[in-house]
């Protein structure tokens, strides 16, 4: 199993369509006892909250966000975790909207201090 999440900034490493998150957001990871939340903004996002669960490398979480449009969404995703040659975290994962029509995959990876 990889490292545990507690404390790490993720962030995504392409944009993805407008009003979701991109590479300007970041994601604040929590993790105790099985149990993941983050809080994330920046980008289009001005207030993001996911949670879920962690079982080895599997992360099985819903979120839900409030845009700078004013509007809220929100969705389930999987995420595999994968530790990189350099010893930082990726989280490949698998999502799809549940307030609205839409599914996708996408990238995040841990931001290293001076990239914050």
């Amino acid at each position: 199993m990889a490292r545990s999440l507690d404390g790490l900034i993720l962030a995504p490493v392409t944009d993805q369509a407008p009003g979701q998150v991109g590479t300007r957001t970041r994601f604040a990871y929590h993790e105790t006892d099985g149990a993941i939340w983050a809080e994330y903004a920046g980008g289009d996002v001005v207030r993001g909250h996911l949670v879920g669960t962690r079982e080895g490398d599997r992360l099985d979480f819903r979120y839900v966000q409030l845009r700078k449009d004013g509007t809220t969404a929100s969705g389930h995703c999987v995420s595999t975790v994968v530790e990189l040659p350099d010893g930082r975290v990726r989280l490949e994962e698998t999502w799809e909207w549940e307030s609205r029509p839409g599914a996708g995959t996408s990238v995040v990876e841990q931001v290293t201090e001076h990239a914050r």
